[in-house]
């Protein structure tokens, strides 16, 4: 079962950072406390490393268990591991490296450095085994405590874009990528169904570039058109916005409005 999206509107980029880091630190200790560990799927872009920064900053970020925390990723730019453009890399620069996480329970994508060489969907398809060996039996996936997703200016979320064959994916978990319209055109990336695929599903977008793709994704248009539209969470599904990119919500979705 998904649920509708429901808007949160914050006065500018820094305050949905923070805002978004004090809702993050609370969830996933909510989800601890009742039972026992807790997963994120994390996202790559400017809010998405910007929110685990000020996690990084929040002195609460200690009520957390990092010992007891799954960490995946929604997709991944293929590229070697360390590599600065790597969503991975970036993320362990704003945050997982300044904390104890299990390195067992941080799964990176893989890169043309790894095993499968250079050969994407080789890649694709071995993170698709560990989310198979992570999954309840008899299912392909996890269900992931929080999805956190970034939105393009062309409403693409995760490396799923406007019209990519991607999008029409029903079987895999995990696709590799090729042409993408935005660097680097190869990629590894969650396919829609897995997007759907967690109890909350958060998108993090800020800046009136994004404005547009906002409110497409929110009016109603499908997800080939706007891919932004699919993922839904099955407790919580919310738009984690600045006011710049907001302008084009429509009212009756938006729920709060900071000052």
């Amino acid at each position: 079962m998904s649920t509708a999206p429901t808007v949160v509107v914050h006065r500018d980029a820094q305050l949905l950072a923070e805002a978004g880091a004090a809702r993050l630190v609370t969830r996933l200790v909510d989800v601890q406390t009742s039972r026992g560990s807790a997963s994120v799927v994390l996202t790559g872009g400017t809010m998405g490393s910007a929110i685990l920064a000020a996690v990084a900053q929040s002195p609460a970020r200690d009520a957390i268990d990092w010992s007891r925390l799954d960490v995946w990723w929604g997709d991944e730019r293929f590229l070697p591991t360390g590599d600065p453009d790597r969503n991975e890399t970036q993320n362990r620069a704003a945050l997982l490296d300044a904390v104890p996480l299990d390195p067992a329970r941080v799964h990176a994508m893989p890169g043309p450095d790894g095993p499968q060489g250079d050969d994407v969907d080789a890649a694709a398809a071995a993170y698709a085994d560990l989310l198979a060996d992570q999954a309840p039996r008899g299912e392909a996936t996890p269900v992931f405590d929080i999805l956190l997703l970034g939105v393009g200016p062309d409403a693409h979320v995760a490396s799923l874009f406007p019209g990519a064959p991607a999008l029409y994916e029903t079987e895999r978990s995990v696709v590799g990528v090729r042409g993408s319209p935005k660097p680097p055109p190869v990629r590894v990336s969650l396919t829609m169904p897995v997007l759907r695929r967690a109890d909350d599903v958060w998108f993090l977008v800020a800046g009136a570039d994004k404005a547009h793709a906002v409110g497409l994704a929110l009016s109603g248009a499908g997800e080939v058109q706007a891919p932004a539209a699919g993922p839904r969470g099955r407790r919580a599904t919310l738009w984690l916005v600045d006011r710049a990119a907001a302008t084009n919500v429509p009212p009756a979705l938006v729920r709060v409005s900071s000052p």
